[in-house]
């Protein structure tokens, strides 16, 4: 543990073997999910998935249950991850009589119906440039600090591409909107190297009562209300070493920012509407042309006020 961090509680991946970490699991008497939000991601979820099962389910017994949540995938993306060894659910079946929207955060907040563990795994399922250590990483800081709430991973995060510049390039949302706002609003969170991290670790009671924004502020959301709620000591962060995956449009990205906003705004108390139109610009034919979508930035209320 780093004790420069603001968060007084970072670790390295490395700090516990997963040897050690799995009999501490089981003298606790507790079990583990990893949650896999995936739509479309045939090419990757199914090597993910199998690597995780076979390390850390099979070999370690660090983990209890790999779970993939299928956000409407066109592409086969289910059907790999199932024959990979995870159980894999569709969202929009998930509890139907609550409805179901499109949405990573969607995904994430339908997984608490059907997953049973008391420690929850979030993990992407695009990753390239991964390996299994991330889990036992995450896991750590939970199974050794009782006052820790959720884990946050960071890592080098390089653009791809030949030319990808810098060892944290990939993370564009992070640096021009998230850690910005962050340090506008919530300065104490600042030493969080990767507040948009796909890769966490929560509690399943604290998750529970945390309301969850259906894209893609699930991230940020989750950590300034443990802040909120819980305060800066329940927040760990872990060096997970490197991590690729793949990158998304600048347009696609634009509207990653609408929903980072929006869910900023409401824990700033101020209102936010359900869809917000945001109209973009392309390169057309006859010179510019207007692309506009809907974004989705609502969100879904903590489960654990449900019935």
């Amino acid at each position: 543990m780093n004790e420069d961090w603001p968060s007084r509680r970072s670790y390295r991946w490395d700090a516990y073997d997963v040897a050690t970490l799995a009999r501490r699991k089981e003298a606790m008497g507790l079990a583990v999910s990893l949650v896999v939000p995936a739509r479309d991601e045939v090419a990757t979820v199914g090597g993910i998935v199998s690597r995780l099962h076979d390390a850390l389910v099979e070999t370690a017994r660090l983990v209890d249950e790999i779970v993939v949540i299928d956000s409407d995938s066109a592409d086969g993306t289910g059907v790999a991850a199932a024959e990979a060894g995870a159980v894999v659910h569709r969202s929009a079946d998930i509890r139907p009589e609550l409805g179901s929207v499109p949405g990573k955060g969607e995904a994430m907040w339908k997984s608490q119906f059907v997953t049973s563990g008391d420690l929850v795994v979030f993990m992407d399922a695009d990753l390239v440039e991964w390996d299994t250590h991330f889990v036992p990483g995450l896991l750590a800081p939970l199974l050794h600090e009782p006052d820790v709430q959720l884990v946050k991973g960071f890592y080098e995060r390089p653009m791809l591409a030949a030319d990808g510049g810098g060892a944290y390039d990939g993370g564009r949302v992070t640096e021009l909107v998230a850690r910005p706002l962050l340090a506008l609003a919530w300065p104490e969170l600042a030493g969080l190297i990767q507040p948009l991290a796909g890769e966490w670790a929560v509690r399943r009671d604290h998750l529970a009562s945390l309301s969850i924004p259906t894209g893609y502020a699930v991230e940020l959301a989750a950590v300034v209300d443990t802040l909120e709620r819980c305060g800066l000591d329940a927040i760990a962060q872990v060096d997970l070493g490197r991590r690729g995956h793949s990158h998304q449009s600048l347009h696609d990205l634009g509207a990653m920012a609408v929903q980072i906003m929006a869910a900023v705004e409401r824990r700033r108390g101020h209102p936010a509407p359900e869809t917000v139109a945001l109209r973009q610009f392309v390169p057309g034919g006859a010179g510019l042309e207007i692309l506009e979508r809907t974004v989705r930035t609502g969100e879904r209320p903590p489960v654990g006020v449900l019935a």
